[in-house]
């Protein structure tokens, strides 16, 4: 339990202090434009940008990604993100569970629904830990302490490979991810971590009974350069930095997943920044969208901060919206705004 617990803090502070950003690799949204309309025949005040995901109702197509838990730090940002999400109806997903599993006492570092009962909100656990002694039950518990509305299993074979002492054992991991879901009285979410999920494998997660897929592709925060930077040697370091790019942009996942999922639940995360990446992630097919590093960022610094960043989200999302005269996201979404540069 103290090792997973260091684990957090430690993600923590390489994620805050050091420049784990992809560099090399994009999340290919910039290979995107939008055509301008100059004519929009729309008044601003009523372009309209609520949506429903998994049968709740969100006052904007964002989530608010996984991201922490487990430590005093992480209870902080957790809590100030809730107070936002409940004030603008956001999704929300909260870090991995395992430590609470491990140790109870830590889950009032999780315990976000007290200040956001009405927003929709996922716990989370490793998939791979399916494969380490977790099963139905540990999968209840996290739900049932988050009062949740789905579980999020995310994949990250790439991290556990570079972690010091990771779990690598995935194999009959997608049965058992077909158990869970056939268990499980709400939906279980499939993400991977920052590396992609192609249309292959979303296949064979909705065959196995997934509620949503979120792609969380490459283009953001690199999990093997951050586990580089716990490295215990210079062997387990430089293999962090080899494959410090590796992965599938975000929006070649999104686009290669609608042609084989058209109407399937999709989640587009994975490095994007602002809500003209958001936008074009959903003109691309994604239902909504997640950001992790700019509400990390903000969440350090405050409920205000956190706020502020919404905001222009939102602005920038509506903006989006009203320069291709679009009033709603699903005109949007059928829109031919979107066009693919070169």
């Amino acid at each position: 339990m103290i090792q997973t617990q260091t684990r957090k803090a430690d993600h923590l502070r390489i994620c805050l202090d050091e420049d784990v950003q992809f560099h090399a690799q994009t999340n290919g949204l910039e290979k995107y434009r939008f055509t301008h309309c100059c004519l929009p025949e729309l008044n601003r005040s009523e372009i309209e940008i609520t949506t429903k995901f998994l049968g709740k109702s969100l006052g904007a197509p964002l989530l608010i990604s996984s991201m922490t838990g487990g430590t005093q730090q992480a209870k902080t940002i957790n809590f100030r993100l809730a107070e936002v999400a409940q004030k603008y109806k956001l999704a929300m997903g909260v870090g991995s569970q395992r430590i609470v599993v491990e140790n109870q006492t830590l889950s009032d570092t999780f315990a976000v629904r007290k200040l956001a009962p009405d927003i929709l909100l996922f716990a989370n656990l490793g998939a791979v830990q399916l494969n380490y002694n977790y099963g139905v039950d540990e999968c209840l518990r996290v739900v049932e302490l988050l009062a949740a509305d789905a579980l999020i299993l995310h994949l990250n074979p790439l991290q556990e490979c570079i972690q010091p002492q990771g779990d690598t054992n995935f194999r009959g991991l997608l049965d058992k991810i077909k158990f869970i879901c056939s268990k499980l009285p709400v939906p279980v979410i499939v993400k991977e971590v920052g590396n992609g999920i192609s249309a292959e494998m979303a296949q064979n997660l909705i065959e196995a009974g997934v509620g949503a897929i979120d792609v969380a592709g490459a283009g953001g925060t690199s999990w093997a350069k951050v586990e580089s930077e716990r490295a215990l040697n210079p062997n387990q370091r430089r293999l962090g930095l080899t494959f410090a790019e590796w992965g599938l942009p975000t929006a070649e996942c999104i686009t290669s997943i609608r042609e084989v999922a058209p109407d399937f639940p999709l989640i587009a995360s994975g490095g994007l920044r602002n809500g003209l990446d958001v936008a074009k992630a959903i003109a691309l097919g994604a239902d909504i969208s997640g950001l992790a590093w700019p509400f990390l960022q903000a969440a350090s610094e405050s409920v205000e901060a956190v706020e502020a960043l919404v905001q222009l989200l939102i602005a920038e999302i509506t903006t989006v919206m009203f320069c291709t005269g679009n009033a709603s996201l699903s005109r949007l979404k059928q829109s031919q705004a979107l066009q693919k540069l070169g």
